[in-house]
């Protein structure tokens, strides 16, 4: 006979309905998902294997490859967040002893470093000033001395709201045999980007930002040179859960189990996808870069400056200067208590620095931009 246990009922949470706060998110992400996103995610579960969701995945596929301009078969979304897939791409890519050279301008380029080092890379960087960009020239330098396997970079450094020109940068790779490694979790969707055009070998990115979903479902893709080196591995893919060798059967052809996806967060990428192709790529670029230069133009207008030279600042997210004497957190809390309003803090270097304002997918729209010069203009001192 079983001992009878009491159950211990101390600890037990108020039992209420859940009460979030209606913020406006203008961070560096999450941003406001598009309601239709968000009514896509309430839609009934169904089966991970069902053909209904097998369909869907397909649609993600080919919906990705339009907003990354890339014909790219292996072409998937990891079950986990921008830092998932992030790690993907060195798990796949990377062999113990491989070198490995990171061009390091901000916080992302440094968590690259990071994890490329977990994974037994010989790891070396390219060191760049904050808010900074490499010149071809500076990246072919690099290359020709250390001869990498592996060049990764960071298109748009969430960090600092620089844009990494990524024009010839392949040719150069190409010349040594190495595969380009690319960060595109604050630019898809909301900057232009052209994987083929440009031969980038291996990208990841996020649900969250540019795309306006939920986190959780983040876009991984890799080209034919790519797979052809996860294919000659002599050993395993360290990592299980984020192998692509296996992860390929589950979204190729063979369909075979390998975990259950987040059934919920497909159906809010899928529709947040859909949306982006509704508006046509162009235009989306296009309202992206509209909308980012009329909060350039108000935030200079309250006194403001920003920390990125304007020819490489990112649409998506803009590093403002905060102001000698000003108490930067304050402002931020201000914002978020009295107009509940978010903006980000900086990161790293760049900490009690700057603000990081977002304006990414359904976020990036003028009133948006209005909502929160007005704001600013209340709490900023005089």
């Amino acid at each position: 006979m079983m001992p009878t246990i009491s159950i211990n009922d101390s600890h037990r949470l108020p039992l209420k309905p859940l009460e979030i706060p209606l913020r406006l998110l203008l961070g560096p992400g999450p941003s406001n998902a598009h309601p239709a996103v968000l009514q896509a995610m309430n839609t009934p579960l169904i089966g991970h294997l069902d053909p209904a969701f097998l369909e869907l995945m397909d649609e993600i596929q080919s919906l990705l490859r339009y907003v990354w301009q890339t014909e790219n078969y292996h072409t998937i979304a990891v079950s986990g967040t921008g830092s998932a897939a992030m790690e993907a791409t060195i798990a796949n890519a990377t062999v113990p002893g491989d070198v490995v050279l990171i061009g390091v301008a901000g916080y992302f380029g440094n968590r690259l470093v990071d994890i490329a080092g977990r994974y037994g890379a010989d790891v070396r960087t390219i060191p760049k000033p904050w808010g900074q960009v490499f010149s071809l020239d500076e990246l072919r330098t690099a290359v020709e001395k250390h001869r990498p396997a592996i060049l990764a970079l960071v298109h748009a450094e969430t960090s600092t709201g620089a844009r990494q020109p990524l024009e010839g940068v392949a040719e150069l790779c190409r010349e040594f045999g190495t595969l380009l490694l690319v960060d595109t979790v604050t630019s898809l969707g909301g900057v232009p980007i052209f994987l083929d055009a440009w031969g980038v070998d291996l990208a990841y990115s996020c649900s969250q930002k540019g795309l306006g979903c939920s986190p959780g479902a983040s876009p991984f893709t890799m080209s034919s040179r790519a797979v052809e080196k996860l294919q000659q591995r002599s050993t395993k893919v360290t990592n299980w859960y984020l192998d692509m060798s296996l992860l390929r059967k589950y979204w190729g052809k063979e369909r075979t189990y390998h975990h259950t996806a987040p059934i919920s967060l497909y159906y809010g990428l899928r529709e947040a996808l859909r949306l982006v192709a509704e508006e046509g790529l162009a235009n989306c670029w296009e309202r992206h870069q509209k909308n980012a230069e009329y909060l350039w133009e108000g935030l200079e207008d309250l006194g403001l400056s920003m920390h990125v030279e304007k020819e490489y600042r990112l649409p998506t997210l803009t590093t403002v200067r905060i102001p000698t004497g000003v108490d930067g957190k304050a402002i931020a809390q201000r914002l978020l208590n009295e107009h509940n309003i978010e903006i980000g803090g900086g990161l790293g270097q760049l900490a009690g620095q700057v603000w990081r304002v977002g304006l990414m997918g359904f976020n990036s729209r003028r009133e948006n931009v209005d909502q929160l010069l007005s704001a600013l203009q209340q709490v900023l001192p005089k």
